[in-house]
């Protein structure tokens, strides 16, 4: 088994994290989820990871967006 679970290709169930900028992470289910992250979606590794990928399209943390679009 890896060391590291963020990394792991394992058959776990995960979350799909989302914090106050808009900022996405992948969380394994059985790690407590931090302050200031809410879960959005739970799955497989794979899923939470298309379900990342089909929404997080700007890397910018939402302040920043909204300075620059003014």
């Amino acid at each position: 088994m890896p060391l590291n679970p963020f990394e792991a290709e394992a058959s776990g169930t995960f979350h799909v994290l989302v914090n106050s900028e808009d900022q996405y992470s992948l969380w394994p289910s059985w790690v407590e989820i931090p302050s200031g992250w809410k879960s959005v979606a739970e799955g497989s590794r794979g899923d939470c990871l298309a379900h990342i990928e089909s929404r997080w399209t700007d890397m910018r943390p939402a302040a920043l967006v909204n300075a620059q679009n003014g």
